[in-house]
């Protein structure tokens, strides 16, 4: 017999989709980066671009894992949650400056509405901090 968990509340369930689709938004960057690297010119920095491709991998299984440990309710996984989205700011603040503010504005209010959720009393209560 197994005994179901309630369902989690309304704040968290949101945290957990956005983040799962960030994770899902930059794994098709990833497999862009992917194509791209496997398409390059013999004058591309090999090393720059296989980094690059790395490290939108890397965060893609981040954010992913981060979302399923709000999903089970682990309350360690929210800090680096909150981290993640923090460094949307700087990101979203310099695709402004660089003409990008179609992106960069949704870009800081994802980031914002996500920590909001994050840190919001029916999440504290789900995740037993607080």
């Amino acid at each position: 017999m197994t005994i179901d968990s309630p369902a989690l509340p309304g704040p968290l369930r949101w945290a957990v989709w956005l983040l799962r689709g960030e994770a899902v938004a930059l794994g098709l960057v990833a497999a862009f980066l992917i194509y791209k690297d496997l398409t390059a010119s013999a004058s591309t920095d090999i090393v720059s671009a296989l980094f690059v491709t790395g490290f939108a991998i890397g965060g893609a299984a981040a954010l992913w894992a981060l979302a399923t440990g709000l999903g089970r309710r682990r309350a360690g996984a929210r800090a680096p949650a909150i981290v993640l989205q923090l460094m949307l700011f700087p990101v979203g603040y310099y695709m402004i400056e660089g003409g990008l503010a179609w992106l960069g504005v949704p870009l800081i209010v994802l980031g914002a509405l996500l920590c909001g959720l994050l840190v919001c009393a029916p999440t504290n209560r789900a995740l037993g901090v607080g």
